[in-house]
């Protein structure tokens, strides 16, 4: 069934690390595509996935990436692909939102370990 979607209609929303937001729009086993929104000031915890990829398309704000200890800076309609295996996170610097467009190929259920630092 083809259904149209959006992040004021998704077919799942959820919060994450208590204040960001994720929209899912497309969840199945081969495919997850994803809006996020991170505040200000928000960062995720560094984690690798063993079988998916990941591309990240940013809509508003600046990413900045931290990739096997690098760091990487990603602006408005710019993208970063990331290959499975890779220790990664996604860092909002700024003061105010970056949204982005997270797709992930296959789909990142159960493929997520986090690293402790």
């Amino acid at each position: 069934m083809n259904k149209v979607v959006s992040k004021h209609e998704p077919l799942k929303h959820y919060q994450w690390g208590n204040v960001c937001d994720s929209w899912n729009l497309v969840d199945n086993v081969g495919l997850s595509v994803k809006q996020e929104m991170m505040p200000g000031g928000t960062s995720e915890q560094l984690h690798y996935h063993e079988k998916s990829q990941q591309f990240f398309f940013i809509l508003t704000g600046t990413a900045t990436f931290e990739i096997e200890g690098k760091q990487i800076e990603v602006g408005v309609h710019e993208g970063l692909q990331v290959p499975a295996g890779e220790k990664h996170r996604i860092i909002n610097n700024g003061k105010t939102n970056l949204e982005f467009i997270l797709c992930s190929q296959p789909s990142i259920s159960d493929d997520r370990i986090n690293i402790q630092l």
